[in-house]
């Protein structure tokens, strides 16, 4: 890393056994200088870390992380050379091998080429923009030589979640084995007839339980207690590994109370425990498996007038791709022969498939219905739709609520916290044991685990191992992350981005939302809809001056007069000395004559008369269009009314809004009557109007002012400031790539009701988060103090733990059976 710049590091951690762990990894990194910004998800097993790459390098934040004993995978990242290797098929010597070498190095686009005669394999490195894989294997089979593609896929195709479930599954079945033959030993010992050489034998039955199944937890408590930072592991080897060797002592001792049944137990219940975490937490990030199945594994592309299948991963931006009915899209780009009707529900959740013809964009992953297209790629990789979904709702999903900071804070506490409370119930079954036999004889009453006629030091020691294994702050590390998998999971698979898991606590708070007036309450496609040309002149005159000049301009208003003249048939003129005066139209010459489309500021700072068109302008403002004024020199020539038709869902959307006690308002730089005419159309409660781009922060600020918690939708560039200062910005997703960005939620679909979804998904899943937090905050309140009384048993205990994480688990898969579409939807 060479530079002073600041690198955005993502990783995958293994080793994490619980919250601890993640917040200690955390800890060390915000430690480090020149971290700038550090965040780890226990539920997830990945973080990020961003540096200033002058004061730190990747290699010092491995070392940091692999000195804490956890071992970090860091994200592939795209570079301009890819390397692969091929099986190679025709050789019969070295010769051959040596010529395939050789006509391989020196092929353009290939960086280099190695064959290996004795395992038939080629590996080459190769930049793809220069030359595609196809075209490699195709110059092979001219050599006489056929390349077969190592299934470079497998990568993709093997899921990590499926192979963690399944490890966990087989060490979970080997130690419920292992305890299983030690607990039905002692049932015959106990209740039918004593065993010969009980003790040895359940001591070897339980040791590979411990010791060999149980090593990772072992290992993960030696680095906790290493680095100072005592973890979960510490609690579950403390309550295991003590209680056998204990038990052993039964061999030199006479008659001592042995607990290695109790040891193996333990073990074995936090192993299944363990098991049903990784599978709820594999089930919790099901939607990024999902998305990352979506993309197509191949591509067909024209190269040098013929048609050849490519992996889709070697796209290049100008490729020209044919897309046949029932094939996926591999890849973004525009339509540039033929038509089709695209199944884009896994992009915006529209079920109906929607027509698209020459130079229309399709989205990657989308599913082609009906007629054949060329279609030229415009992004690849990490630009693609798809990419930057994943990427968001990973950035959802490692992101953090408020409300878990304090839970975070508190779980760094929490081993040590228990840990000193095992001392202290130790100790006060030694210092005052009349006090807890009173209590020990009083529950023996109603629970039949509690055994009275145990020596107190026995006592003392089974109750210390229950409150260290009754312990659980994996609940309380669980409680956010596995609620943000599925509610950003649920998001994307509806449309609804969700960048940020601050946004989903905001979003209850929200008190108004502003709203954009054009693309965002209209369709942002402006449509001319009266001409009013000055006397003695034609509807064409005016047409004609004012489209001429607007076809410069990149405006939708612009854009509609523009299209009304070429409906026409009108040739438009030379435009030179073209301006645009922000907030009131534009002006430049026409033909040599200087022209003026605007409002009424731009005609009273040119000088121009419009007295006798005020009442007209006034009426076609009152009807919710825009009104702008064409003048040729100082004289009004004409006037052109521009309307954008209203979403069909905008007026319901707003009502909801309003009956769930949010606020409405509307900030749009059109003038004051057409703004309160399409204000009254919608039931916006707040209408302002002729705001400069530049001053809707400004507005945005005063309604927090007002109202504290402020959301804001849009979905031009000029709405990304305002988009930032909001307490939410939420995105028109067919808007721009920068209001996207700046927003904290997008709609992909563009339509309004997505926003009521998003209030219902962020509501329930806060909802969720509060209700993991009561019931691991509950669970912990209750069973530790149970436990310290002595009337809980371990084995109890280690099980009531298992429940409590998988409680929390599985309270926050129950969100995928939540409705959040908007009333208005489930009526129709």
């Amino acid at each position: 890393m060479e530079g002073q710049e600041d690198i955005k590091l993502y990783f995958g951690l293994s080793g994490l056994s619980c919250s601890s762990c993640a917040a200690n990894v955390k800890k060390a990194l915000e430690g480090t200088e020149g971290v700038l910004e550090a965040s780890v998800n226990f539920a997830t097993e990945k973080g990020f870390v961003k540096l200033d790459s002058s004061k730190v390098s990747q290699k010092d934040i491995t070392d940091l992380i692999k000195g804490l004993g956890y071992d970090v995978k860091y994200e592939d990242r795209e570079e301009e050379h890819q390397k692969v290797v091929l099986d190679v098929s025709g050789m019969t010597c070295t010769s051959c091998s040596n010529r395939l070498e050789k006509v391989m190095s020196n092929t353009e686009g290939i960086k280099s080429a190695s064959v290996n005669f004795a395992s038939e394999k080629l590996s080459i490195e190769y930049n793809p923009s220069d030359i595609k894989l196809a075209e490699i294997q195709q110059k092979s089979r001219d050599l006489g030589f056929e390349l077969i593609l190592e299934e470079d896929t497998k990568a993709l195709e093997v899921d990590e979640d499926e192979i963690k479930v399944a490890k966990a599954e087989k060490t979970m079945k080997l130690s419920a084995l292992f305890s299983g033959a030690v607990m039905l030993l002692m049932m015959v010992h106990m209740f039918i007839t004593p065993i010969p050489g009980y003790l040895p034998i359940t001591a070897v039955l339980a040791f590979p339980n411990i010791f060999w199944l149980g090593k990772n937890v072992h290992k993960g408590s030696y680095n906790a207690l290493k680095n100072k930072t005592p973890n979960m592991d510490v609690l579950v080897s403390l309550g295991s590994v003590p209680p056998y060797v204990i038990g052993l002592t039964g061999l030199f001792i006479a008659d001592i109370q042995t607990f290695i049944e109790m040891a193996t137990t333990i073990m074995t219940f936090h192993l299944i425990g363990k098991y049903l975490e990784i599978r709820a937490k594999g089930r919790a990030s099901q939607a990024i498996k999902k998305l990352i199945q979506m993309g197509a594994k191949t591509a067909k592309i024209i190269k040098d007038g013929k048609e050849i299948e490519v992996p889709a991963k070697e796209l290049q931006v100008g490729d020209v791709m044919v897309i046949r009915p029932g094939d996926k899209i591999p890849t973004d780009g525009v339509v540039v022969e033929g038509s089709s009707l695209v199944d884009e529900s896994m992009a915006t959740g529209e079920p109906v498939p929607v027509k698209r013809k020459v130079e229309d964009e399709v989205i990657g992953a989308t599913i082609n219905k009906q007629g054949t297209m060329k279609v030229k790629v415009t992004k690849v990789g990490k630009d693609t739709f798809l990419s930057q979904v994943i990427k968001m709702v990973e950035e959802c999903q490692g992101s953090k609520v408020p409300i878990q900071e304090f839970a975070d804070k508190i779980t760094g506490y929490f081993v040590p916290v228990i840990i000193g409370l095992t001392v202290l119930v130790f100790i006060s079954f030694n210092l005052f044991p009349d006090f807890h036999m009173s209590i020990i004889n009083w529950g023996a009453q109603f629970l039949p685990w509690v055994n009275p006629d145990l020596t107190p030091l026995t006592l003392a020691f089974i109750t210390a191992t229950a409150v260290l294994v009754i312990s659980c702050p994996c609940a309380l590390g669980l409680g956010t992350p596995t609620a943000l998998m599925v509610g950003s999971g649920m998001g994307a698979e509806k449309g609804i981005l969700i960048r940020n898991g601050e946004a989903v606590q905001t979003f209850k708070d929200i008190k108004v939302i502003a709203f954009d007036k054009t693309g965002t309450i209209t369709k942002g496609k402006p449509e001319t809809t009266d001409l009013l040309p000055a006397e003695g002149l034609s509807e064409s005159d005016v047409l004609y001056a004012a489209a001429s000049l607007e076809n410069t301009s990149e405006h939708p208003l612009a854009h509609a007069i523009v299209e009304s003249a070429k409906s026409q048939e009108i040739k438009l003129g030379e435009v030179t000395d073209f301006s645009a005066i922000v907030g009131k139209g534009v002006a430049g010459f026409v033909d040599g004559e200087r022209v003026l489309v605007g409002n009424r500021k731009l005609m009273k700072e040119n000088d121009v008369d419009f007295k006798h068109q005020q009442d007209r302008l006034v009426q076609l403002e009152n009807e919710a269009k825009t009104a702008m004024m064409v003048a040729k020199g100082n004289k009004l020539i004409g006037v052109v009314a521009v309307a954008d038709p209203i979403k069909e869902d905008s007026k319901k959307t707003i009502a909801e809004i309003e009956k769930m006690g949010i606020k409405t308002a509307m900030i749009t730089g059109d003038n004051n009557r057409t703004a309160n005419a399409i204000g009254k159309k919608v039931g916006i409660s707040s209408v302002i109007s002729e705001v400069l781009p530049d001053g809707k922060v400004n507005e945005v600020k005063n309604l927090q002012e007002k109202y504290e918690v402020v959301a804001m939708v849009g979905d031009g560039i000029n709405d990304a400031p305002a988009l930032k200062q909001s307490n939410v910005g939420i995105a028109i997703g067919t808007g721009t790539d920068i209001a996207i960005e700046a927003a904290d939620v997008t709609l992909v679909k563009g339509e309004l009701s997505g926003i009521i979804s998003a209030i219902n998904l962020s509501t329930a899943t806060f909802k969720k988060i509060k209700e993991n937090y009561f019931w691991a905050w509950f669970y912990n309140a209750i069973a530790i103090p149970v436990a310290m009384l002595g009337l809980l048993h371990p084995m109890i205990g280690a099980a009531a733990m298992s429940v409590s994480s998988l409680n929390v688990a599985y309270n926050s898969l129950r969100l995928k059976k939540v409705d959040v579409d908007p009333s208005y939807l489930k009526q129709n």
